[in-house]
């Protein structure tokens, strides 16, 4: 199964008291498992066609997984993968 969790910011300082709020970069990622790496590129291409913003192509990443990377509305990447 799949586990997704939000924590609140007061939660996530409760946790690591250290945590700044980053100025530049990202806040959180989703990362989609696809069941092959041709889901990887059919994804990554409904994705892109529906008129959303490309990060990174898919590619082979060099841990094994076809991975890519897209940027929703809000400016998160939001990444897909499968293993090779």
């Amino acid at each position: 199964g799949f586990r997704i969790a939000w924590d609140s910011l007061e939660m996530v300082k409760s946790i690591y008291p250290d945590w700044v709020d980053p100025v530049v970069g990202q806040r959180m990622t989703l990362v989609f498992k696809c069941a092959s790496p041709a889901a990887v590129d059919d994804l990554y291409n409904r994705v892109i066609q529906s008129g959303y913003q490309s990060y990174e192509a898919p590619w082979d990443a060099f841990w094994g997984q076809r991975y890519a990377v897209v940027i929703d509305p809000d400016g998160n990447l939001v990444d897909l993968f499968a293993q090779n």
